[in-house]
């Protein structure tokens, strides 16, 4: 690793903008010197007894002031770093491209943006090397990050010849549960196939993929459900040693009382993660099941951290601080602990 540090600035302290402050300062080659927002509410209060707060927004300022200690805008903290990981709400970090632009600093953007904003996607255990010395990248979603790890995996293993995959999403983040969601009911996404297959393909370019989504009443993860052709016969041993060697998936086991997606929350907890958070992709074993060439499995997405650990390996790609990704992923979760096997 360099001697020199990373100036990081986070932009938006919602959901992934305070988990990946936290990432980025347990980083040795990285230091935040500074989040942005526009509020000033309890997840902000608890950011500024870490990190200088700052304003996005100039007539934001006063407002936040009236509630913490804000130490400028935005524009006076992008002066002194290298890169910005902007985790801002969907949309807002297009337009926060063009401030950047005229700063002079690298970007990370989030899954909520297109594709477009950056000109490039990344999923640091399958394409890091595309962003490598750019001025922008794109972290994908978090169902398109579990995608790319999982099947990744069995594309880099035995190639795969086409990938169908249904996800029953969440209803919602858990600190929004109060305002938004769904009760008794699952939403089916009409559009097929849903947007997270052309996703996908932003980082695995030449994977035959297809995905069709619904939103359930729950908030804990999303669920996955996947039939995956291979060009080949392999046997059931080879796709779980695949999985086993996969960096940031694991596999778990409904024999042992993991059944579900609250059995999944309940062990993250258990493991004593800051937040609960996983960062890994949990497949469950038992699921995996062959028909020739066909394999079936199902996994969980921990949709508010599973992709914590490649906002890391970004900024390290953008400012050309490790060229191997290998050696930037076991960096990044030796620090953050991620394992190879939960239990």
């Amino acid at each position: 690793m360099p001697r020199t540090t990373i100036k990081v600035c986070i932009n938006g302290g919602g959901v992934i903008g305070k988990r990946v402050a936290d990432a980025v300062s347990a980083q040795p080659d990285m230091r935040v010197v500074g989040v942005s927002d526009v509020v000033a509410d309890w997840r902000i209060k608890l950011l500024a007894q870490r990190y200088p707060i700052y304003c996005s927004l100039p007539d934001r300022l006063k407002a936040m002031q009236r509630k913490v200690e804000v130490s400028g805008l935005l524009t006076d903290l992008l002066e002194d770093v290298d890169v910005v990981v902007d985790c801002t709400p969907a949309g807002v970090g297009a337009k926060n491209k063009p401030t950047y632009e005229r700063a002079g600093v690298k970007a990370v953007f989030e899954g909520g943006e297109k594709h477009e904003v950056a000109g490039r996607s990344i999923v640091a255990t399958y394409n890091y090397e595309e962003s490598l010395g750019a001025r922008f990248t794109r972290v994908v979603s978090c169902n398109t990050t579990a995608m790319c790890r999982v099947v990744g995996a069995l594309h880099k293993s035995f190639r795969v010849k086409k990938a169908r995959i249904v996800l029953f999403r969440r209803c919602c983040d858990v600190w929004e549960s109060h305002k938004v969601g769904c009760t008794n009911t699952a939403v089916p996404e009409l559009h097929v196939p849903s947007h997270h297959a052309p996703d996908v393909r932003t980082v695995i370019h030449d994977l035959s993929i297809v995905t069709m989504a619904a939103k359930g009443s729950h908030n804990l993860y999303h669920m996955h459900m996947a039939m995956i052709e291979l060009t080949k016969p392999v046997s059931r041993e080879d796709v779980l040693e695949a999985l086993r060697d996969e960096p940031r998936v694991v596999l778990v086991y409904g024999e042992d009382g993991v059944r579900a997606l609250n059995s999944i929350f309940e062990l993250a907890r258990d493991l004593g993660r800051p937040r609960g958070d996983l960062y890994e992709i949990p497949v469950w074993g038992d699921s995996v099941s062959m028909d020739g060439s066909e394999v079936y499995m199902v996994w969980a997405c921990p949709n508010e951290s599973n992709v914590i650990p490649d906002n890391v390996d970004a900024v390290r790609a953008l400012t050309e601080a490790e060229s191997d990704w290998r050696r930037s992923v076991e960096e990044t979760d030796r620090t953050l602990g991620v394992l190879s096997k939960l239990y």
